[in-house]
């Protein structure tokens, strides 16, 4: 099983991304989904309603699905799991969740994550991950966790499992902060391509290859016109390097939020040439 939530867990959607791809390649069929009236909180997560259509109105809710992929290439299928965070019962959400997928035959799990961090959009994404059986993530070159605070449903959902004694990977991308306002395709490249190895299936990742490339390059052009978004990106580039410079002289780096509105303008601008 492999899963992912949108919302807390989901920087810059990285991660329901790579699912939201993965099943798309493989061509996989819904064969369930979780009534979300004991889960959500509809003012936090609201339904969306369409009015365009002249036969009515019609409401859909968030729900979470449950969607089963058959991998040509690998030694088993794979149950995909999509949607938004639920707002309440995550014990009995990840019990209900769990329950069916032992029920389709699952033994371990795999959940992916994204989070917003100090690093530069056109690096190498570096994914931190953790595992049952570290053979599982064995020579990925993963970091190791060593966060501790608040957690998601992904948090809870690798918990619940491993106290079940199934198998468990979870693998986390962290991408620009910067860059939060856009979908970082990047993110979803290298977790898909992690997702290959510890799955075993093949995916054909040229497509998002391409928009990996173009967000890297949107960005770039952002930077490139931005004096402060050059000066963060800059002061980040040399912390990934461990130069060892005093970067004072340069006054105080504004905050990540002030920063991603300057980058959301700057595409806003190049949208509307009369802005």
């Amino acid at each position: 099983m492999v899963a992912a939530f949108g919302g807390w867990n989901d920087a810059a959607a990285a991660a329901s991304g790579a699912v939201v791809f993965v099943g798309e390649r493989l061509g996989a069929t819904r064969v369930a989904s979780i009534d979300p009236e004991a889960f959500y909180d509809f003012q936090a997560t609201r339904p969306l309603i369409d009015l365009s259509t002249e036969s009515g109105s019609s409401i859909m809710w968030p729900e979470v699905e449950l969607l089963v992929a058959r991998a040509p290439d690998g030694p088993h299928d794979l149950l995909l799991v999509a949607g938004a965070e639920p707002s309440m019962r995550w014990r009995t959400f990840c019990t209900l969740l769990l329950d069916a997928a032992a029920s389709l035959g699952v033994t371990r799990v795999v959940t992916l994550g994204s989070l917003l961090a100090d690093v530069v959009h056109s690096h190498p994404v570096r994914l931190t991950g953790m595992a049952s059986d570290p053979a599982f993530i064995e020579g990925m070159g993963f970091r190791q966790p060593s966060y501790a605070g608040p957690t998601g449903i992904v948090g809870v959902l690798h918990h619940e499992a491993s106290e079940r004694g199934m198998e468990t990977v979870s693998m986390w991308a962290p991408v620009s902060h910067y860059a939060a306002g856009l979908t970082n395709s990047k993110g979803s490249l290298a977790l898909v391509r992690a997702l290959e190895r510890v799955a075993g299936v093949g995916v054909d990742v040229h497509e998002l290859e391409e928009a990996a490339a173009a967000f890297e390059g949107q960005v770039a052009r952002a930077v490139e016109s931005e004096p402060r978004l050059r000066q963060l990106v800059e002061q980040l580039e040399d912390a990934a390097a461990n130069v060892d410079e005093d970067h004072d002289e340069h006054g105080p780096l504004p905050t990540g939020e002030e920063l991603a509105q300057e980058l959301e303008r700057f595409l806003r601008d190049r949208e509307d040439p009369s802005a």
